[in-house]
Formats: C-alpha cells, structure tokens, sequence
C-alpha cells in the first residue's frame, strides 16, 4: 500500500498518495473498470516489460482496460509507493514511485492532473528494474572475490576466467548471442553479465572498439557526455564534453575488459537459421579463420541502428576513373589535399566528412537532394538537453537513470509537443545562423510539424545536422553548395539531374541507412526479415516513417514476430537504457519465468 502521509489534503503529496491507494485498491480488487477510471479522458500509459513483457504504450482508458484485462492477473501488482516528494507545475502534479509484481520489482513516474474534480492520471511509466531471485550482485550483495580458508581445488580469478573463455562457444553454449561488438551489443553484454545469463558478443573487427576507430578521424560524438554514460561505469568527471573517436573506442575496450564481458573479435557471422523445434539458433561464424558452430537459444542483432549502408547504383559508376565510397568507409581527409570531392547528402555525415577535407586542403562540393534540419550544438546542449543531461543537471541531483526515466515517461504519442518550444526557442536564439544558410541557398527544415532533431531521429534516423562548426563553410561558401539528384558519373564528374557537371576525383556517397532487418535478411533469410518487418520509426506518418500509428519503436529491445530474434541499439543514451530491458526479457527466459507477451506489434512495412 503506498505510505501514510501527514500532508494537507490539497497538497501534492496527498494528492498522488490518495491516487495510488485508490489504483492499488480497484488492481487488488480486480477491478479493471474502475482502475481505468483513474485515468484521464486523454491518458498514456508506456510500460517497459513490467506488465507487458514487452515494450509498449496505451492509450486512454480504453488502452488500460484491455492492458489490464490482459495482464492483471498474472501481474499481481502490489506494494505502490512514492518514493520522492511530489511536485506540482502547471496543474501537473508529478510523483515518483515504486511497485512490485509477482515476479519482479518495478519503479515509475505518474503526472497527474485534475478532472471533474478528482485527480486523474494523464502519463503513468511503468518499468521493471529487478526479477526476484535473479538480482544483480550490487552494493551490498556484491561478489566477495576472495574466497577465505583452504582448498585444494581452488581456482584463482585468472584460472575461471580461462577456462570459462575456453570453453565458451565449444563445451558449453551460448544462451544468448549477441552479433554486433558496437556500444549497443557491449551495453548489453556487461548487463547479461551480471544477470549470470550465458551470453557471447561478436564482431567482425579485430579488437572491441574498432568499429570506432576505422572512421573518419575528425569523428567526435555529437552528443555530451552525460548522455553518453555506458551501464554500470559512468564516464570520469574529467572526460570531454564531446568524446573524440578514438577515445570512445579504448573507452569499449577498457569497459569490455573491467566488465568481464565474453567477446569474440575478428568473428564473422556466415549464416544464422532458427530450429523451431528444438526453440534454438544453428549460428555459422569463422573466428580467426577457424569454422564453428554456436546454438543459443536466443540471438540479438546489435548491428547497429543505422543498419546496412545505402550505396545507389548509379550508370557510370564502372567508368568514374577517381575514388568513390560510402561515408561508412571514408577514411578521412589526409589523402584528399588539393583534390576535387563530392559529397552527395547533407546530414550529419556529410557536414563532418565535408568539414574535415575542406580544413585539409580539398575542393569540395555538397550535393544537397532534400532538406536537412540543423541545429547548433551548444543551442542543443543548452536549450534541449540542459535540464536532464548536463553538469547544471547533476549539480541539482540528477542522476543519469532519473533522467532517463525521465524522457522515458513522455509517451511517443505526445512527444513532439514538448519538443516544438524548445525548437523554436533554438530557431529565435540562432536566428542570424539561419538567415544566413537559407541566403546560401540551404533547404532547411525543422521536422514536418516543428519538433526539431529527436523527433526525426526517432522517427526516421536521418534528415539532420548537430552543428560544431561546418555548417558555417556552406554558409560562407567555402563548400559550394548545389541542389538537385545524382543521374549519372563519366569518367571524370558526377552529373545531376539538371545537367549540372560537378568534376570529381573522389565521390563519397554520405547517402544514409537502411533499416536493420536489412541484416536479418543478409545472415538468416529474406523471409524471415519479412517476418519481422521494418526495423525502427513509431508510424507517425511523417516523412519516411510511414502509418500506422505503433507508438514504440518498431522492432527494438522487444519480441519480435520471429521467436528468439531480437534488435538491439540506438544512441549511446538507448543502448544504455533500453538494454536493461532486454536483459530482463532474456534473463526471464532463461530463468524459466513466463513471459507472455502483451502487445506483440503487427508488421506493416517489409522495409
């Protein structure tokens, strides 16, 4: 039951108390119409595997109805209670809390608002943070490491640690596999780990890391670092505001090293195909030139969320006499000095890569074929970012998870909402940058409704520009800029739709992603990749991510219409998050606890 309080009757904390008692109250009774009651008319309720084992939000009373109706049962909610002191803003009174269920401990955040007189709730987060009996050895149930007294059959930390890699992928089976050695498959790695779940991390690359470093060398993330923390070991407080490249990538191999995560380098995934009958994977991977065979049970796809590179066929191709690449492949600018460069996109890729060469001497060209919303970076760090992930943020006691928590409790549906005034705060704050590309001739946009960078992230994956610095060479036309569509390549120029010759020795295709069953469909099969469906966008029918409406990323850290394949990935920030609740979904599994699944989501695109 939540907590007594001697608080006056219209404050907030009596306010979400008297809430939750009556909520606990109409779930202990099984009384799902009236717990839907205490739902506002317009009502979101995002539940990340507590009630749902899956990833999922519904809406107004009638989405808690068939929620609950669903799931109460099983669940067994009980123990509701708030857990900080209230606050009240704008007619929103915000409470944190925390509840347990018949098979784990979950906290949340509820907002509630007045309606015909009684507080009602307008977003309730629902999060499961611990299966009972299968907690994490933390603080104070932390491993001893030395083990006391004597034993002639001991063995040092040095010898399990051997014969458990020894082993691994031979005598015993993976019960997991995690293909993709990126940010995302470590985050998830390190939190396998210390669930005890059987799980093994493979790359193709030599060395954990490396994915980083074979990049441009200018790259740096775009994103600061207290949004950039991996789980378990946050960054120093004396790491860089924007992370070099180079840097994050001993970071993943330091952190793969003190996390104990069992990883496979210089591994490449042949072909993978799913046993129905048997409830496993036969995964075909060479490591190290030698052919082996792993069989988990489950397999996650952490290939990352960009997925396989978009590289256009385009007529003249096999006769362009330069150098042409993917941004993913550019090596970066040092060889280029003097030379003409192409770089078809206008996104974060192409600034960078555009940025780069033109400080080491090239003559370069962006080919701009659509519009592009950027934003300053300091304007994002201050304007969007500031009160959740940032040093003021911490100063105040912000904890990385609360602010995740945080962004997580503003359902998808109502997102935009909060993002437009800060997007148009940044628009007023930079209005002489702006001015100054639309002169140029940049297209700009600021997303179909006004929402800015997280919404089209989230929505689509592309279509922007962090800026730190290179969008100035476009508006001061040290980058010549041109509009239009590649047609074709002679042997000597990109030509575009109009006609327009654009002389090239080099050509760098900075021309975005697919979607991430792309890889399904390269290691198991094209029907299987079909099964799935695409991979990322909430159906918001925007431009690229296509309707109908779904209200979660499609596909990511949740089942998936295959048995046993899920995705994984994302920003630092959601590979961090977002892996917690995959390791409790994979941890359920193998621990034997039912997971009937809520929500499965249907498939509405291939691709």
């Amino acid at each position: 039951m939540t907590q007594t309080l001697d608080a006056p009757p219209e404050s907030p904390a009596r306010r979400a108390a008297d809430w939750f008692t009556a909520f606990e109250d109409a779930l202990r009774a099984r009384d799902v119409e009236r717990a839907a009651g205490l739902f506002a008319t317009t009502s979101y309720w995002r539940d990340l595997v507590a009630f749902s084992w899956n990833v999922t939000t519904v809406e107004h009373r009638a989405g808690v109805t068939d929620l609950l109706s669903a799931t109460l049962d099983r669940t067994d909610p009980s123990g509701f209670t708030v857990s900080e002191e209230p606050e009240e803003a704008d007619g929103v009174t915000t409470a944190w809390f925390t509840f347990e269920t018949a098979v784990g401990r979950g906290k949340g955040l509820v907002r509630l608002v007045e309606e015909d007189g009684q507080p009602r709730a307008w977003t309730l987060l629902t999060t499961l943070y611990e299966l009972k009996g299968h907690e994490e050895p933390r603080g104070t149930d932390r491993p001893m490491g030395a083990e006391h007294g004597v034993n002639r059959q001991r063995l040092t930390w040095a010898e399990r640690r051997a014969r458990e890699a020894a082993e691994l992928g031979r005598t015993t089976q993976p019960y997991v596999l995690v293909v993709g050695g990126g940010q995302g498959g470590i985050a998830l790695g390190a939190r396998l780990r210390q669930l005890d779940v059987p799980a093994l991390v493979v790359d193709r690359h030599a060395r954990p890391g490396d994915q980083w470093r074979s990049r441009y060398k200018s790259l740096c993330l775009h994103d600061p670092v207290w949004y950039d923390h991996l789980p378990y070991l946050p960054f120093p407080d004396n790491w860089p505001v924007f992370s070099p490249k180079d840097k994050i990538a001993d970071w993943l191999e330091s952190y793969v090293k003190v996390m104990e995560i069992p990883y496979w380098g210089s591994t490449e995934v042949r072909r993978a195909g799913y046993d129905e009958a048997a409830g496993e994977w036969t995964v075909e991977v060479v490591r190290d030139g030698e052919e082996l065979t792993l069989r988990p049970k489950q397999l996650v796809l952490a290939t990352g969320m960009s997925g396989k590179p978009n590289v256009p066929v385009l007529p003249g191709q096999d006769v362009f006499r330069g150098e042409q690449h993917h941004s993913s492949a550019h090596p970066g600018p040092d060889d280029y000095a003097g030379k003409k460069v192409v770089v078809v996109g206008s996104n974060n890729s192409a600034f960078d890569i555009c940025g780069a060469l033109w400080e080491h001497g090239a003559d370069v060209t962006m080919v701009q074929r659509s519009s592009t919303h950027i934003v300053k970076s300091d304007s994002l760090m201050e304007i969007g970012l500031g009160a959740l992930y940032s040093e003021q943020a911490v100063a105040g006691g912000m904890t990385t998870e609360k602010a995740d928590l945080t962004f997580a409790s503003l359902p998808y549906r109502i997102l935009h909402e909060f993002q437009i005034p800060a997007y148009e705060q940044m628009k007023e704050r930079d209005a002489d940058f702006y001015d100054r590309l639309e002169k140029a001739g940049f297209w700009l946009d600021w997303g179909d409704d006004g929402s800015g960078l997280f919404m089209k992230y989230l929505r689509r994956g592309s279509g922007y520009y962090i800026d730190v610095g290179a969008a100035d060479l476009v508006a001061n036309g040290d980058v010549e800029l041109v509009h239009g569509q590649v047609d074709h390549l002679t042997e000597d120029a990109v030509v575009l739709d109009d006609g327009t010759e654009l002389p090239a020795d080099v050509v760098v295709y900075a021309t975005g992603y697919g979607s991430m069953n792309g890889w399904a469909a390269d290691l198991i099969s094209q029907e299987v990749a079909d099964k799935v469906g695409k991979v990322w966008g909430l159906g918001s029918d925007t431009t690229k991510d296509p309707g109908p409406w779904e209200g979660e990323q499609r596909n990511m850290w949740k089942p998936t219409r295959q048995e046993g394949l899920w995705f994984h990935g994302g920003n630092l920030h959601q590979s961090r998050h977002y892996s917690l609740y995959l390791a409790l979904q994979l941890k359920a599994r193998q621990a034997g606890i039912p997971t009937p699944v809520y929500g499965l989501a249907e498939v509405h695109h291939l691709r």
